[in-house]
């Protein structure tokens, strides 16, 4: 016994556990409005019976106390004709009429005071679903308002945490790194430009480097042909030697030297 017993606390705990859990505030207010609401329609229909009851059993008095009155006038008819049997006879109609009459009274005021009773229970009951209604848009702002702030504290919690500054501190050395390659990428593009333009320099080095030999060739051979003796060409001998370099006087190589010059400024401004 005592085996069951705890079972079925345990099952009944789950079960409120689940129930608790599955509570919407503002689902559960809207239910309770729908009902109240549905009461509200009951009531009124209620309200609207009695209400009717009233009314018949107001009209069936007034039917009685009228066929009342009738045969009182017939009984006054009866005794102005002298006829006081006939007279009895209507009087004791009326009797029967007026006790009729006066249960239906104590009936239709007995029934109108409930109606009046009904009434007020039916003001009440709307007031407090118009009450209900204002406490529901209440609640369910506070729990609105209780969600928002759950949602941002769990968002802040989530944020002050060590793994969202360590996402900050992973992304930040990345974009260093990035930041890094980019400035190498750059920096590597300029050595080779610069590599580039001093081997165009050390091209236009050589060049100047073969202009220079021969313009010395020419050199040579302009100062080897002034060197030969005019004499010795107009006299005809094949066998004269011209004179060695050594024999040339200073000025036929300083003349010898700026012509070359004059020959390699030529070439540059033709260039």
């Amino acid at each position: 016994m005592g085996l069951f017993s705890r079972l079925g606390t345990l099952i009944r705990s789950n079960i409120n556990e689940l129930i608790n859990r599955a509570e919407d505030p503002e689902k559960m207010l809207n239910q309770v409005l729908v009902d109240m609401k549905q009461q509200l329609i009951e009531a009124k229909k209620q309200v609207a019976i009695a209400i009717a009851d009233e009314k018949r059993i107001k009209k069936q008095w007034e039917q009685e106390a009228a066929k009342a009155a009738e045969w009182e006038k017939k009984a006054m008819l009866a005794l102005k004709a002298g006829d006081e049997n006939l007279a009895r006879a209507a009087l004791q109609r009326k009797g029967d009429h007026d006790e009729v009459a006066s249960q239906l009274k104590d009936q239709w005021e007995a029934q109108k005071n409930s109606v009046e009773q009904l009434k007020v229970a039916l003001r009440g009951l709307d007031s407090k679903i118009e009450e209900a209604k204002r406490k529901r848009n209440l609640l369910v702002s506070r729990q609105k308002r209780a969600e928002a702030q759950r949602t941002i504290n769990e968002t802040l919690s989530s944020i002050n945490s060590t793994s969202a500054f360590d996402t900050f501190g992973r992304m930040s050395e990345r974009v260093t790194q990035l930041e890094a390659e980019a400035e190498a990428t750059s920096e590597i593009g300029g050595v080779l430009e610069e590599g580039s333009l001093e081997s165009q320099f050390k091209a236009l080095e050589a060049g100047n480097v073969d202009d220079q030999l021969e313009a010395l060739k020419r050199k040579m051979a302009l100062t080897a042909g002034k060197t030969e003796d005019p004499r010795q060409l107009g006299s005809g001998r094949a066998d004269a030697k011209a004179p060695p370099p050594e024999e040339l006087s200073a000025d036929d190589l300083k003349a010898a030297e700026i012509d070359a010059q004059l020959e390699e400024l030529k070439k540059k401004l033709s260039g």
